[in-house]
This record gives structure tokens, sequence and C-alpha cells, in this order.
């Protein structure tokens, strides 16, 4: 029986294949909640994603980290099973439940056979709604988080993420380690728990998707039962924060035989008519292993393993931004063709040829996202999140395609500022000059 669903769960992977046709449903249970809905019944499983807007941001002042631990704690018993017994109920049900928190929002995601839909449900249901929070899991979960803190104090990437946030965005969430600090966490209570709980996880801030073999009526009910308790509002969210990048270097001394080094500025929303040419232009510069970062650092020059940019659209703020690794001695080398292509890129944009070799890239990629029930209820509720419309899946390649040149090179005049890209280096430096 083990092996039977052992290998049921790994079938899910087959039963979305990357060329099928994702048809979504929208689905509004009697008692309000909204979801999208991907039917499909040749696999006995359910993959379902349930997310809620805030995230750790909503740590209130001094309780830094109370979302996480919240979070990664909810597990540890519910209602009348300790750890240990609940654990052993999912176990038996070939079930599987996962609880993560991000700086804007907070996730379930579960996963269950068919056969034991209501039993899995129940039990997820208790988990959300029950939660034991015992001091003793508390206390252990807790040492865990203590554990990653003290560790991010001598990692180089960790202290280059830190400083790198927190010259952005000073004070803001966005500008502190969502774990919290040594002190905050210690200091947290298991009443912190629930009050946490309480916070972000309400029905205002709710997206929800499934995809497998459920109908809309069963979903429906399912979520009613499941999520329908909810606290209805959640606290006011954070405030706006624009990036404070002005240009220059940090140098942060550390003794590695390597400097990891971050950088970038100010970015693009989600929700801008331009945020498609801008995903372009970043494929372009920075996103993929033969992007033109890539090119000049690494294969030109072999001052680095790996270079890449990305787009960072956060809900209150984004950004820019990119990160490498380089021995302390060329480092300094290797920012100055960062610099130098940042600027060049700004002020000559890219080539026709580029440009339809990234979108025959981008449209060929795309589909093969869509690898599975799990990942496409991911995907799902991001794109709710997002405001996209359940459309968007058909007609993003149709996006791509229709980007010209000039529209491209625009934007990227508009993004791309070097005079306000800032760099973040951790290590030894030869040769570089901090600000």
């Amino acid at each position: 029986m083990k092996r039977l669903l052992s290998t049921l769960v790994a079938l899910v992977w087959l039963s979305l294949p990357a060329h099928a046709a994702v048809e979504v449903q929208t689905v509004e249970t009697p008692g309000g909640i909204k979801a999208w809905l991907v039917e499909e019944h040749s696999i006995p499983f359910t993959a379902l994603e349930i997310r809620f807007q805030g995230g750790t941001s909503l740590d209130r002042p001094g309780k830094r980290g109370e979302v996480g631990l919240m979070m990664a704690t909810l597990e540890e018993g519910a209602g009348d099973m300790d750890a240990q017994a609940f654990a052993k109920a999912r176990d038996s049900l070939a079930a599987s439940f996962r609880f993560n928190a991000s700086m804007d929002s907070v996730s379930v995601s579960a996963r269950f056979l068919s056969e034991n839909r209501d039993e899995a449900m129940t039990l997820l249901r208790t988990a959300l709604m029950d939660p034991r929070f015992d001091q003793g899991a508390v206390d252990r979960v807790r040492s865990q988080v203590l554990s990653i803190l003290r560790n991010a104090e001598t990692d180089p990437g960790e202290i280059a993420s830190d400083t790198f946030y927190k010259q952005a965005f000073g004070d803001h969430p966005y500008g502190n380690n969502d774990n919290g600090t040594p002190e905050s966490v210690a200091g947290l209570t298991r009443d912190d728990m629930f009050l946490a709980k309480d916070r972000v996880m309400t029905r205002d801030r709710l997206y929800v998707s499934a995809v497998g073999d459920i109908t809309a009526e069963e979903l429906s009910a399912l979520l009613d039962d499941l999520l329908g308790d909810l606290p209805e509002a959640g606290p006011q969210l954070p405030e706006r924060v624009e990036p404070a990048f002005s240009g220059g270097i940090t140098v942060v001394p550390f003794e590695t035989p390597q400097s990891v080094v971050m950088f970038g500025q100010k970015g693009i929303k989600r929700d801008d008519p331009d945020f498609i040419p801008a995903y372009i232009a970043n494929e372009v510069l920075g996103g993929h292993g033969e992007s033109r970062l890539m090119e000049e650092v690494r294969e030109k020059r072999g001052l680095t393993y790996g270079v890449g940019s990305y787009l960072v659209p956060f809900d209150h703020s984004e950004l820019v931004m990119g990160q490498f690794s380089s021995g302390n001695e060329v480092v300094a080398e290797a920012i100055d063709v960062v610099k130098a292509e940042w600027k060049k890129f700004a002020e000559k944009g890219l080539t026709a040829e580029e440009l339809e070799n990234v979108k025959t890239y981008l449209t060929g990629a795309y589909p093969l996202r869509f690898d599975g029930n799990a990942p496409i209820a991911r995907i799902l509720v991001g794109m709710q999140m997002d405001g996209l419309s359940p459309d968007y899946i058909a007609t993003r390649n149709e996006l791509v395609n229709a980007v010209t040149l000039d529209e491209i090179n625009a934007v990227i005049k508009r993004l791309y500022d070097p005079e306000t890209l800032s760099f973040v280096v951790v290590g030894s430096p030869k040769n570089l000059v901090a600000d």
C-alpha cells in the first residue's frame, strides 16, 4: 500500500504535461471565497495552494520574526494531537502540508490523494483553526531559528543581503531580516504565535488555487469548510517605500577567499504597462546563461562562475538587482565590467537580433513551468496576487512577441540608471575603493 501511494504521488508530476492546455475555472463558494481551479482527473491527486497577502512584513514592532516562527510551528501539533501525533496522522494519509512565510505573503501548500481528501482536509483545518503552539514546540523551533541567525552572522552571502536591503529600505520591514534578530526571537512568546496567526491569515487577503482530481462543486464545499471561519480582516499593510539608491560601493570587511557582491537600483512595478518589456530586457542583460553580463564577466574575462540580474517587484517597492562572487584580486575589475555593461545597456538598449533570440527563449521556456499540479497551483495563486486574469497563461507568449524594438529600448532608457546603481561587497577585495 505504501509503495502504491508513493507511486501515485510521483506520477502527479506527469498529470499535466507541459504541452497541455491549462483551462482555468473561477470558483466562488457560497461563503464568498474565490478560487481558481484546473481540473485534471487522470491521476487521483490534488494540489491546493493557499496564500495570504501580508507575510512577515506584518510583524509587530519589537516582534520581528514572529510570523516566520509561527508558520514554522504551525504544524507542530493541533487539536488533541501533539507534534508526533499530527505528523503520524498526516503521513498515514499520504498527505503533504507545507507552511511558508515570505516578506509579502504566507502560504499553505497541501497535496492529497482523492481517496483521503476529506480526512486530509479535516487534519489541515485542525492545524489552521486549532493549532497548539505547545511551549516545547515553540522553544524547539525557536532554537532552530536562532541557529540560522547565528550561522548568518558568518555567511558572507547573508551579510551582503542584510546590508543591501538595509541600505535600500532602512527601517521599513523590507530593510530587516524577516527571521528577526536573536533578541527579538528570544523574546517571542506562545501568545505571540496565536496573535500572529490571526493577523496574517484573514479572508480579506486570501488567494486560493487547486489543480487536480477535484470538481468545482467539491472545491467549493472544501474551501468553505476549511477556511470559512478565518478572521474577516487583518491589520493595515505597510506603507510604500522608495528604495534609497544613490550609486557607489559599500564594502563590509570579511575574511574569505572570494568577495560576495550584490548590486541594484530602483525597479518597476508588476502592474506597470511596461513590465513585460522590462522583463524581456532583463533577460538580455542578466537573466539567463547567455546574457550580456555572463558573456562579459564570465565568458570573456573569467572573473566569476556566474552572474545574474532579476526584477524584484515587492508589494510595496521594487528593485532591479543582481549578484555574483569573485576572487578578492579581481572583484574590482568585475564590478567595473558590470557598471560598464549597465551604462551601455541604458544608453544603447538591445539589438533586433537580441530581441528575437530572447523572445524565442522566453516563449519556448514558458510552457515548461507547468510541469505538475503543485507548480501550476503556485503559478495560479501568483497570477491572482499580481492582478492577472486567468487567460494570461494563454496570452502571455503573445504579449512577449508583440513587444517591438522601439518599445523595449524606450523602457530600458526609462528604467536603467547607471548613476544610482549601487554595490555591496562582503569580503577582502583588493584595489577596490568604497564610497
